[in-house]
C-alpha cells in the first residue's frame, strides 16, 4: 500500500540542514553543569565527598537515606549517583535496583561506595545494576577519574537519545501537517505491537517493532509534496519517486547505531512475501518478521483510513482483501490469520 502524506519538498539536504541547525543552536547554548547526587546516611562521608568534588564543575546534590534519594531522583534526575550500600530504611542495593528498573532512570550511572570487601557483596551490587565501585577508604584521584568517566558515557547516551528524538519528531511532523494521515504511524505501531504480543514475541522484540513502525514512513520527508498529494494516477517517474521513501528512510536513520535494529522495518515495510514488493524485491524467509508484521499493520490502516483521493473501507472489507491477497502469496498467511483474529476482536467484525 502506498500512503500519501504531506511533506517538505526537499530531500536528504533538508534533513542535513535540520540536524546542522539544531547542532548549531546547541553549541551556542550555555553548558549545564552535570548533576551528581551523593547518597549516604553518614554526614561525615557526605561532607568528605562534597569537599573532594567541589573544585570540579558539578552541581552537587545530597540525600541522607534511600527514600530521600529516590524522591530527589524523581523530582530532579541527576547525571550520576554516588551511593552508599549500608543505609537505614532502604539499603543501597534496594535503591540501585529501583533506579535501574525504572525506564526513566535506568541509564543514570550509579557508583556504589562501600566498605564491604566480600566478593558476594560486589556481585549483589552488580546484579542490582551498579555501574562501578569505590572501596572505602578511596583516594581523590580514583573518585574523580571514575566520576568523569561515567559522566562522559552519560553525555554520549544523552546525545544519542537527543538525536533519536529529532528523528522521531521529523516523522511526527510529516503526519501532523495532513488531517488525512495524522496519527497513521501511531496507529500502525499500535496494530503492529498488538500483533507482536499475540504472536508471543518477547518485550525487546515488541519494542523494536513498535519503534520501527513509528519510523516506517520517515523517508517521505524526501518525497515531493505534489506527488504525495496527487489525486490522479501516478506516472512511472512519480511512482518510482514515491517508492524511494523506504530507502530514504534508511539513509536518514542509519547514522544512529541505536536505530540499526529497526532499519530492516523501515526499508522493507513495502516488500511482499512473493517478492513483488519494493525496494529490494526480497521474498519468503529473506523478509524478516518485523517488516512482515509492520507491512500488514501499515496496509490495514491505509485501507481503513480516509485519503484525499478515496474513502476508507470498513474493517470487514479489509479482512476480505487480506484473505484474498494472502491466498495469492502477497502476505504471510499465518501472520494474516493472527491479524484477522486481532481485528475481529478489536472491531467486533
Amino acid at each position: 500500500m502506498v500512503r500519501r502524506t504531506r511533506a517538505r519538498p526537499a530531500g536528504k539536504s533538508f534533513v542535513r540542514i535540520r540536524f546542522m541547525a539544531m547542532a548549531s543552536t546547541s553549541s551556542i547554548a550555555p553548558q549545564k553543569k552535570p548533576k551528581v547526587l551523593i547518597v549516604d546516611d553518614n554526614p561525615t562521608n557526605v561532607e568528605l565527598l562534597l569537599a573532594q568534588l567541589k573544585p570540579y564543575p558539578y552541581q552537587l546534590m545530597t540525600a541522607y537515606d534511600g527514600e530521600a534519594a529516590l524522591k530527589k531522583i524523581e523530582e530532579d534526575p541527576p547525571d550520576l549517583i554516588l551511593l552508599d550500600l549500608m543505609m537505614p530504611k532502604l539499603s543501597g542495593y534496594e535503591v540501585c535496583q529501583k533506579i535501574k528498573s525504572d525506564k526513566k532512570t535506568q541509564f543514570i550511572p550509579v557508583i556504589v561506595i562501600t566498605a564491604l570487601k566480600e566478593l558476594e557483596d560486589k556481585l549483589k551490587a552488580i546484579e542490582m545494576g551498579a555501574d562501578d565501585f569505590l572501596m572505602k577508604p578511596f583516594n581523590k584521584v580514583e573518585l574523580v577519574t571514575r566520576v568523569k568517566s561515567l559522566l562522559k558515557l552519560k553525555e554520549l547516551y544523552d546525545d544519542v537519545d537527543s538525536s533519536e528524538t529529532i528523528i522521531f519528531a521529523l516523522a511526527e511532523m510529516l503526519e501532523a501537517k495532513d488531517v488525512y494521515t495524522r496519527g497513521h504511524s501511531e496507529r500502525v505501531a499500535r496494530y503492529a505491537l498488538l500483533l507482536a504480543r499475540r504472536l508471543g514475541l518477547n518485550e525487546a522484540d515488541q519494542e523494536l517493532i513498535r519503534r520501527g513502525a513509528l519510523l516506517h514512513d520517515v523517508g517521505k520527508i524526501g518525497v515531493r509534496e505534489l506527488v504525495l498529494n496527487k489525486p490522479e494516477k501516478l506516472s512511472q517517474e512519480e511512482l518510482a519517486h514515491i517508492r524511494s521513501h523506504p530507502a530514504r528512510g534508511c539513509e536518514i536513520c542509519k547514522a544512529l547505531k541505536s536505530l540499526a535494529p529497526v532499519l530492516p522495518i523501515i526499508r522493507h515495510h513495502h516488500e511482499r512475501v512473493d517478492g513483488l514488493g519494493y525496494p529490494d524485491g526480497v521474498s519468503g524467509t529473506e523478509l524478516a518478521l518485523g517488516p512482515r508484521i509492520v507491512s500488514i499493520a501499515d496496509a490495514y490502516d491505509a485501507m481503513t483510513s480516509n485519503r484525499p483521493y478515496r474513502k476508507g473501507i470498513p474493517p470487514g472489507e479489509a479482512i476480505k482483501i487480506f484473505e484474498r491477497e494472502s491466498e495469492s502469496g502477497q502476505w504471510d498467511p499465518e501472520l494474516v490469520k493472527s491479524f484477522i483474529q486481532l481485528i475481529k476482536s478489536e472491531a467486533n467484525v
